[in-house]
């Protein structure tokens, strides 16, 4: 077995036995909170503020996206997985006798970003051809922070129904002014946090220099544990820090972070189109494809162009030319700043054999139709 399948396999196994295990210790959570009533509640106002939150990462992951099986995986990650390692780990933390606020401020930040970015560092060790820098990181964070901000709100909401929360006697009230806080105030605040961690892993990713790829994700844990623990701690002083630091930090931080994607996914356009060239002055594609891959409105008007002059089947080949082009356009780029994977040429090769087989039996508007 190639090393490339055994580390695949390997990932899988990996994932998928910790996010059952984590999944049977949330049941069990779940079961031993009672109301089931409540539970259910909780469960689909938690799930108000995902699908917003998942087509936003989804937007960022539009020229090169990302296998859906894998977002799915840390999207599970997240909801079972994270939520049930930070559980046991800060049910150990009150065992050896650390205090709520203790908990609440440096525990639970650092144990719930080491386990929502075990999932980051599990695809960096296992899947490393699966990123291609900073965006890639970015999304597969979010998708962790989604699913692990979902169960937590579970907990959250359910509990401030039943007034077990240790805040009041529970109840609509209750209930209301919790899903108003964490779902629609603050629904960005896990994936933002672990956001720094992606960011970490993309630029180790893509840096030359051995200390930035053993530094970055590092720092990027300890500026997400970091912002985490300073938007713990402001929930224990009152509303008025909170606010403040929602207001000052978080709110001016989380900007910054949006910004910072949106600017890198606007750079990939000029990137691919740069590598895609290269590659083409290399013989590796038609360098008159590259408009009609590199721009996003192009890349669906072709697929039209595609299903009016052949159907479904040839939208389909379409598709598949243009993500086999674009994952050589990333590859080439890592090529060309010196950070390509050990197996960039077996990699490389699969996609310009897919290109050419795939070629001759599509053609781009203005183009004349293949016969077949």
């Amino acid at each position: 077995m190639q090393r490339g399948r055994r580390d695949s396999v390997a990932f899988t196994v990996v994932v998928a036995a910790l996010v059952l295990l984590g999944g049977l210790l949330m049941a069990a959570v779940i079961a031993l909170s009672g109301a089931p009533g409540s539970l259910a509640l909780a469960a689909l106002l938690a799930a108000i503020p995902v699908g917003p939150l998942v087509g936003c990462f989804m937007w960022l992951d539009r020229y090169e996206p990302e296998p859906r099986n894998l977002l799915l995986a840390g999207l599970l990650w997240g909801a079972f997985a994270a939520t049930g390692a930070a559980i046991v780990f800060q049910g150990i933390s009150f065992a050896g006798g650390a205090s709520e606020p203790e908990t609440l401020s440096v525990v639970a930040p650092v144990t719930e970003e080491l386990a929502k970015g075990a999932f980051l560092f599990l695809l960096l060790w296992w899947r490393r051809h699966e990123l291609d820098g900073v965006l890639d990181g970015i999304v597969y964070a979010g998708m962790v922070g989604i699913g692990f901000a979902y169960t937590e709100n579970i907990l959250f909401l359910a509990a401030a129904y039943d007034g077990t929360d240790g805040l009041g006697p529970g109840g609509t009230t209750a209930l209301t002014a919790t899903f108003v806080v964490r779902c629609l105030i603050s629904p960005f605040a896990h994936p933002f946090f672990t956001a720094f961690i992606g960011i970490g892993v993309g630029l180790a990713i893509a840096s030359r220099r051995t200390s930035v790829r053993l530094l970055a994700p590092l720092v990027g844990l300890l500026l997400a544990a970091f912002l985490h623990g300073v938007w713990n701690t402001s929930t224990l002083t009152g509303t008025g820090d909170f606010v403040v630091v929602y207001g000052t930090l978080m709110f001016p931080a989380f900007v910054g972070v949006v910004a910072f994607a949106v600017y890198r996914r606007r750079s990939e356009r000029p990137m691919l189109a740069l590598a895609l060239q290269d590659a083409a002055d290399r013989g590796l594609l038609p360098a008159t494809d590259i408009p009609w891959l590199v721009d996003l409105r192009a890349r669906r008007h072709a697929r039209r162009w595609a299903r009016q002059q052949g159907g479904p089947l040839a939208e389909r080949a379409m598709r598949d030319y243009q993500a086999a082009a674009i994952e050589l356009g990333y590859l080439h780029h890592r090529y060309l700043r010196g950070t390509a994977p050990d197996d960039f040429a077996a990699r490389g090769q699969e996609h310009v054999d897919e290109l050419r087989r795939i070629r001759p039996y599509i053609s781009f508007p203005g183009q004349v139709v293949p016969t077949r």
